[in-house]
């Protein structure tokens, strides 16, 4: 009725409703939005509150700019009221990008660039609540990656809110973490983690997301794209790890109880069997062998017992290179003396060409793996094209005249003869490199091993810290380069400096502690050498001091964070791992892989014939013998084809088993919330009874003084009753000077019995009246309420009068 009366202002209609909800009263919100919708037609865009940030007559409100009743519901986390919001057509507009520069955006900067700002910051935090997540979205699981993976973006934008979205960023990875915790059995679990092709379509930015497994093996696409989108507490889920584990070990049940020493034992047959298992694969691949062969774990064996034999080899060819040095320090040497790794570099060649094909090239070049692969067969390439040159120029020059000084030079000249630019020391020198990268990449398997895993994370991280600090190392470096050069450029007194080359290495091993610092001395210089032992005295301390501890530090501190988080760590790491070893195909390591397999002649011909029948209507209605394999972007082919309608339904299923998940989600928070108030109702009455106790103890000594004749005094200066009256009266607002809560209640010596009884009992009801309008008394109504009492009354009543009018009543 009050609200029916009152005449309508959007700006106290909008502050009410945000106290409304800030204060949790469903009731009052309710009210507030029946009278905005008699008020739509007359008013312009009352439910979006678009308008609120333009005025400046709010900013006066306690609430933050950007502030709306559903952006403050969802970061509070209420969920009545913003689904009761949301039912009433109220929206959270999502912000435009951070570089947009439309209309809209561009005059929001002029008009106020904080305001602007902080909206953003208050619209993100409704977007990413718990609240928005689970009511606004239809898979509240795919909104809760796609804005987890747009906040970190947005942090690395807006560096001086970066604190803000990582801590929304990190909100958004526990609601995905928490909501796969609501299943409760294999089938919802298998629903969640085994997308259809929506998210191909949803995410054009995952492209991996459309290879195939190997058969038998589910697709796990909303896993993949979990960790596409660097969510690496969901990845880390038990749940997560549990699927994964056992589609690693497959049909090996006794894998994973089994102890180390075993493992490493069938390891190690492995290792030796691999070329026996590799030709028995590729004589039989539906054998039972081949099945056998294709479980992930053991895939990942054969793979890693062939990269050991290319190390094996890569390690003999070194050490037949010394042990015939005088065959290899000249070009006596054939090229395929120096080439037998080709082999192996031919077949790393078309792994990497087929692993390109299967995942696309931007989720190819996105891996660092992969990255460091191309660079390593990049430089076996360059090396085995610059020897191929040596031994054309070769044949070249000695085909026209075999006495030729080309000739002499190419085929029988000293390596003390050869030019600067000679072919072959660029040849030998890429090899050394690529023969040490070869050996790093070996520690793409540690994550398969949970101590060695973490290392490896940890050293990645160091090697990053590096990087970075490697830019400052070298701004100092270059600084005293050129300082100390030139002062003792003119003079030439020592050999370690006055020449730039010279100069920079004596200063980077004085870094290490393994220069003297006499070279810089020249007693006959007085004034250079001051100068240049000071400028050594400084470059000592900034470097070695300060620069290299703060190296330490930082590599500490990295180690230190993963340590903190090493299981989360460890096991996203893990699962990329096994992820790459579940695709279908890519089998036979290398170099078996180079071999056209019988299976391969099959498929050619089956396609060869297709091909040229395609046109007959035979071919037409004919199914073939062998379905085609079921890939994340063909779901019904194979088995899955005969399906019938039941495969439709599936995506279906999906999106119903999501809502299940999010209601039971939102169900558990009620009760969470439910439980903290009455943790804090308890509390409360807790305290509300220990004052009680208080006061009884405080009526019944007065009571005995009275009764003996005395006067009563609080022995602390004041009882409980009397400054809490005290704090009450002071916390009205407009009402007179503060009264100081050490003041005395003066009590009256000559009175009945049974009036200061009546009296004491009294006193203690008003107080409880006054506890309980505590809530109230920032309301306007209990002001004016307070006023009017204290305007009948202005002056004090004396104590006797106040207490016979009490007995009369």
């Amino acid at each position: 009725m009050l609200l029916a009366n009152v005449k309508f202002d959007f700006r106290q209609i909008h502050e009410a409703l945000l106290v409304a909800v800030d204060t949790n009263q469903p009731a009052v919100v309710r009210r507030l939005l029946a009278r905005l919708d008699r008020e739509k037609g007359r008013k312009v865009d009352t439910r979006s509150f678009s308008l609120a940030f333009f005025d400046s007559s709010i900013d006066g409100s306690r609430f933050a700019p950007g502030v709306t009743p559903l952006t403050l519901a969802c970061q509070k986390d209420l969920y009545e009221i913003a689904q009761l919001l949301m039912n009433q057509g109220h929206t959270i507009a999502w912000p435009h990008p951070i570089s947009c520069a439309c209309l809209e955006c561009s005059n929001a900067r002029r008009y106020d660039l904080l305001k602007f700002s902080l909206s953003r910051i208050n619209t993100y935090r409704g977007i990413a609540s718990r609240a928005h997540l689970s009511l606004a979205s239809e898979d509240a699981m795919l909104a809760a990656f796609q804005l987890s993976r747009e906040l970190r973006r947005l942090a690395r934008k807006e560096p001086e809110f970066k604190p803000e979205y990582i801590a929304l960023e990190s909100l958004c990875q526990d609601y995905g973490f928490e909501l796969l915790g609501m299943c409760r059995n294999q089938s919802e679990v298998t629903a969640v983690l085994n997308d259809l092709a929506e998210d191909s379509e949803v995410e054009s930015e995952a492209e991996g997301l459309g290879q195939a497994f190997e058969e038998g093996i589910p697709n796990l696409a909303r896993l993949r794209l979990a960790v596409n989108y660097n969510q690496k507490r969901f990845v880390a889920h038990p749940i997560c790890q549990q699927v994964l584990s056992s589609i690693w070990c497959g049909n090996l049940a006794g894998w994973r109880g089994s102890t180390t020493i075993w493992k490493l034992f069938i390891a190690f047959l492995i290792f030796l069997t691999m070329p026996f298992l590799c030709i028995g694969y590729w004589l039989a691949p539906k054998s039972r062998l081949g099945r056998l062969l294709k479980i992930p774990v053991l895939k990942f064996l054969l793979h890693s017992a062939s990269y050991l034999w290319f190390l094996i080899f890569l390690l003999g060819e070194s050490l037949a290179m010394e042990m015939q040095l005088s065959t290899f320090s000249g070009r006596s040497q054939s090229v395929w003396e120096t080439s037998l790794h080709m082999i192996w570099v031919t077949g790393f060649l078309w792994f990497e060409c087929k692993e390109v094909w299967i995942e696309g090239l931007r989720s190819y070049l996105l891996d660092w793996w992969n990255f460091l692969d191309v660079v390593i067969l990049s430089l076996y390439l360059a090396a085995f094209a610059l020897r191929l040159l040596i031994a054309g120029l070769a044949l070249v020059s000695c085909r026209d005249a075999s006495d030729s000084a080309a000739c002499r030079y190419f085929t029988t000249a000293e390596r003390s003869e050869w030019r600067t630019e000679d072919p072959q020391f660029l040849a030998e020198v890429l090899f050394a490199i690529t023969s040490m990268l070869s050996f790093t990449r070996l520690a793409y398997i540690l994550p398969a091993h949970e101590s060695l895993g973490t290392l490896q994370i940890s050293i990645g991280r160091m090697i990053d810290d590096m990087i970075r600090f490697m830019f400052i190392l070298m701004i100092i470096l270059t600084a005293f380069l050129c300082g100390l050069n030139n002062i003792y450029v003119p003079y030439q007194e020592t050999e370690q400096l006055g020449n730039f080359n010279e100069t920079f290495q004596f200063l980077f091993w004085t870094m290490f502690g393994m220069e003297e610092h006499k070279v810089v001395d020249m007693p006959q210089f007085l004034v250079p050498e001051f100068v240049g032992r000071a400028l050594y005295g400084i470059f000592t301390i900034v470097m070695v001091i300060v620069l290299l501890n703060m190296l330490i530090a930082m590599i500490t501190n990295s180690f230190q964070k993963i340590e903190d988080d090493a299981d989360v760590e460890w096991k996203f790491a893990r699962s990329k791992l096994y992820l790459s070893y579940f695709r279908e195909g890519l089998t036979l390591p290398v170099p078996f892989n180079i071999l056209p397999t019988p299976k391969a002649f099959f498929y050619l011909l089956r396609t060869i014939f297709r091909f040229i029948c395609c046109c007959c209507s035979c071919c037409k209605t004919e199914k073939p013998d062998y379905p085609p394999i079921p890939t994340f972007a063909n779901p019904g082919a194979g088995a899955g084809a005969r399906a019938g309608p039941g495969e439709a339904e599936r995506g279906s299923y999906r999106l119903r088993v999501i809502k299940a998940l999010v209601q039971r989600y939102i169900e558990t928070a009620r009760r969470e919330f439910e439980e903290t108030r009455r943790k804090d109702l308890g509390n409360r009455l807790t305290e509300l009874t220990k004052t009680v106790s208080r006061l009884q103890s405080e009526v019944a000594s007065v009571r005995r003084t009275v009764e003996a004749g005395g006067t009563p005094r609080p022995p602390d200066g004041a009882s409980i009753l009397s400054r809490y009256i005290t704090r009450v009266r002071n916390s009205f607002q407009n009402l007179g000077p503060s009264i100081s809560e050490t003041a005395e209640l003066i009590m009256p010596g000559i009175v009945e019995t049974q009036d200061s009884s009546e009296t004491g009992v009294q006193g203690v009801g008003e107080a409880g009246t006054l506890a309980s309008g505590v809530d109230g008394l920032s309301s306007p109504t209990h002001v004016l309420v307070h006023k009017e009492q204290e305007a009948e009354g202005t002056g004090d009543l004396s104590p006797e009068k106040d207490l016979g009018t009490k007995g009369e009543s």
